[in-house]
This record gives structure tokens, C-alpha cells and sequence, in this order.
């Protein structure tokens, strides 16, 4: 509006050049308000997709900090590197958190409000359409209904002008062509001269006619363009609140979607750094000297006397033979990856002794070179065992398969002393499952 305040005449001409050039020509301003509420459904489905994403990005990072947060207390970490890497999925948790509320925020406040402010500013008909539109639409018609009568008429004067024009040009070439022949009677060149004389009569009639038409439309052009313009400014009103009211919603977008103005979100890292600063070397090495070093307390052998009473542990019951089993959710790795986090227990029996002479355990990360991760399953290439599913099987795990009863896939490793085996599905995804769910082919 500052705008058209400023030009009004470099407007006029603009608006003339288009609303004024052709009857019916305000169309597209009149579509504006259609186009106005199509923009709102636009953005509210713009924000919901967002909230979905920010939802899936939240439920996989709790699935993260889960499944690692469980590996790593019952890996061989300990101590203050162990508070700060469980830190991290703390974090994780955390700005999981975070994003829910971002999803909330863009479906409870922002969609809703779109959607509040879509009702109030468009207002629908029972026969269709927007009344706002209507509205425009029937002011634009009556302040351009006299203006176009006028038109009307100056065109068929236009009109009428040409053709005696025409007419008078045919006529003066027939007098023209009869002065050259000789059989044309004098009586015959007269009729055609007093035919000139008539066209040019009738030429000039129109031609008044036309320019007073003419005259009379542009009269009333001015008018018509002012009753346009208010017509017009109307509808740039409504345009100004529409986008008005968008910069407001885009802001409360942009600020919940920007965790680095949410002082929870600067908390959130100044804690983690706060425990990863708190890590200390000699603190982690004086706890594992005294829990599995020379520290630790021993257990030296005394005499016992004989208690007959001391009866022995009954053994573990087998499961009957054809049921599903239900496996310790504790995997043991598999042959080549003993050295698997999902398979440390912290809670394992080690000797009650500290000794130099135990002799020291293999360690896996060397029997590759040293190069191998040992946070990262060994997936088998060979061709394996083709198997059938027994029953339903859903993953626990993310290193578990999913399957149902009757998909057939292939076994890769055999089964392990907890009733797992390793499998891969014709998917390529490879991972565990339990023995007693499948059979050979």
C-alpha cells in the first residue's frame, strides 16, 4: 500500500494496461482469494509432514540410546568413560524429547492456528466458492458494467466506420475502372460517380459517429478506473492480512523448529561436555586394580569340614522337544565374533583370584590383524542351510529377524549353547533367530 501511495499514477497506468484493456480481465485477482485458501491447506500439509519427521527422528534416536545404552553397561567400558559414553545416550534421549515437543508444537499451535485463521478470513458459500470472491467479483462487474456498455458501442461504431471505408474504397475503384472502358454508358459512370459521392457520405457519418463513441468512452474511463481501484484495493486489503498473518505463523515455525534458542537444548550439551570433562584416567584405573587388579580382595583357601547337609543345585529342566523356544535375550556371538558387545556380561564369573599366571583370554580384536570392530557383527557369506519357518517370529533386536511361518531363508551359522542360530533372510538382511522356529528343507 506505501507503494501505491507513492505511484498512483505509475499504478493507474499498470491498472489500465490490465483491468481496464479487457472486459472480464479482473479474474486473476478475483482467483487470488481461491488461491489464498488452497495456501493455507498447502502449508498446514507442509507442517504435517514435518511433524512426522520430527516424530521418526525422535523414535529412532530413543531406539539408539536404547539399544546402545544396554550394550554398553554390559560391555568391558567402566568408570568415568563409561558415565560419559552413557552420557551421550542420555543426550540422545533427550533431544529425542526435544523433537516430540517440535512435532506437538507444529500440530497443536501452528497447523491449528493456519487453520483457525483459514476459517476466519474465508468465508464458503452454500453454492460454492468464497464469499470474499463474490464479493470482488460483483464490484469489479458493476464498476465495470457502464464503462463496458460504452465499449460495446464504440466498437460497433469502429466497426461500421471500417466497413464504409471499405465500401467507399470499392466504390471509387468501379468509377475508376468504367472511365477506362468503353462500354460503360455515360448513365452507367454517373450511377458510380453519385456511388462515391454516397460511400464518402456514409464514410464520414461513421466516422463522426466513431469518434464521438470514441470521445464519450474516454469520458468515462477515468471514473471507471477509480471504481476499479477501490475494487482492487479491497482485495489488496484482504492480501496484506493474509500475508501479514503468514510471517507471524512462519516466525512461531522458525522458532519451534531452532532447538538453539531452547535454553533445554544448550542445557542439554553443557551437561554432557560437563560429564565427559569429568572423566579421569586415574580414577578408572585405581577402580579396576582394585576390582580385577592386585586390589581386589582374595579369597584365599581355608579348611572346610564336611556338611552333609550341603545338598546339591537340581538340575535345569529341558524344555520339551517341539516348542518354541525362548531364548536369553543375552546373545551369544556367534563362531568368528566372540568378541561382540551383545554377548559381555559384566555379570560374567572370572576367576576369585588375581594372578600372572592365568593365562590371558584371546582377544578377538587381533584375529583378523587387529583391524576388526568389535561392535560389528560378523555376517556370513557362505551359502548355508535353507530353512522353513515353524511360527511367527517378530525381532527383538535390531540384530534379530523378523519372519512368519512358512518363509523360507538361509542358515548360516549353526546353532550357539543359548538356541540361536544366525540366519539371512533372501532380503540380504542377516541376523539371529531361534533354533526351534525353523527346519531344514
Amino acid at each position: 500500500m506505501i507503494y501505491l501511495s507513492l505511484f498512483p499514477s505509475f499504478f493507474s497506468l499498470l491498472l489500465s494496461r490490465s483491468l481496464c484493456a479487457q472486459v472480464g480481465n479482473y479474474k486473476r485477482a478475483v482467483k487470488r482469494f481461491d488461491d489464498g485458501h488452497r495456501l493455507c491447506n498447502d502449508l498446514m500439509g507442509c507442517l504435517q509432514e514435518r511433524a512426522k519427521i520430527e516424530k521418526a527422528y525422535g523414535d529412532q534416536l530413543t531406539a539408539w540410546s536404547k539399544r546402545w545404552r544396554q550394550l554398553i553397561e554390559k560391555g568391558p567400558q567402566y568408570g568415568s568413560v563409561e558415565r560419559a559414553w552413557l552420557a551421550v545416550m542420555t543426550e540422545a534421549e533427550k533431544v529425542s524429547e526435544l523433537h516430540q515437543d517440535v512435532k506437538n508444537n507444529l500440530l497443536n499451535e501452528d497447523v491449528e492456528k493456519v487453520k483457525n485463521w483459514q476459517k476466519e478470513a474465508y468465508h464458503k458459500q452454500m453454492i460454492g466458492g468464497f464469499k470474499e470472491a463474490k464479493e470482488a467479483e460483483e464490484g469489479f462487474k458493476k464498476a465495470q458494467k457502464p464503462w463496458a456498455k460504452k465499449l460495446k458501442e464504440m466498437e460497433a461504431a469502429k466497426k461500421t466506420y471500417h466497413m464504409a471505408c471499405k465500401e467507399e474504397r470499392l466504390a471509387a475503384a468501379r468509377e475508376a475502372n468504367g472511365k477506362t472502358e468503353a462500354s460503360v454508358t455515360p448513365d452507367q459512370q454517373k450511377k458510380l460517380h453519385e456511388k462515391v459521392d454516397k460511400c464518402k457520405q456514409d464514410m464520414q457519418k461513421a466516422k463522426e459517429k466513431y469518434e464521438k463513441s470514441l470521445e464519450e468512452l474516454s469520458k468515462c474511463t477515468p471514473q471507471y478506473t477509480e471504481c476499479m481501484e477501490q475494487v482492487f484495493d479491497q482485495c489488496q486489503q484482504h492480501e496484506v492480512k493474509r500475508l501479514t498473518f503468514l510471517k507471524e505463523a512462519l516466525l512461531d515455525i522458525k522458532r519451534h523448529l531452532n532447538l538453539t534458542e531452547n535454553q533445554s537444548y544448550v542445557t542439554i550439551y553443557r551437561e554432557l561436555e560437563r560429564t565427559i570433562q569429568a572423566i579421569s584416567t586415574q580414577e578408572d584405573l585405581r577402580w579396576f586394580s582394585n576390582n580385577h587388579g592386585p586390589g581386589m580382595p582374595m579369597n584365599w583357601p581355608v579348611f572346610e569340614e564336611y556338611n552333609p547337609d550341603q545338598a546339591a543345585a537340581p538340575p535345569k529342566k529341558k524344555k520339551p522337544d517341539g516348542a518354541p523356544p525362548t531364548p536369553s535375550t543375552d546373545h551369544v556371538a556367534p563362531p568368528g565374533d566372540r568378541s561382540s558387545v551383545s554377548s559381555y556380561d559384566k555379570n560374567q564369573a572370572y576367576s576369585a583370584e588375581w594372578s600372572d599366571d592365568e593365562q590371558p583370554t584371546t582377544y578377538s580384536g587381533n584375529e583378523n590383524g587387529g583391524n576388526r570392530n568389535s561392535f560389528e557383527d560378523d555376517s556370513s557369506t557362505g551359502k548355508g542351510v535353507r530353512v522353513r519357518a515353524l511360527y511367527d517370529y517378530d525381532g527383538q533386536e535390531q540384530d534379530e529377524l523378523t519372519f512368519k511361518a512358512g518363509d523360507e531363508f538361509t542358515k548360516t551359522e549353526d546353532e550357539d549353547e543359548q538356541g540361536w542360530c544366525r540366519g539371512r533372510l533372501d532380503s540380504g538382511q542377516e541376523g539371529l533367530y531361534p533354533a526351534n522356529y525353523v527346519e531344514p528343507i
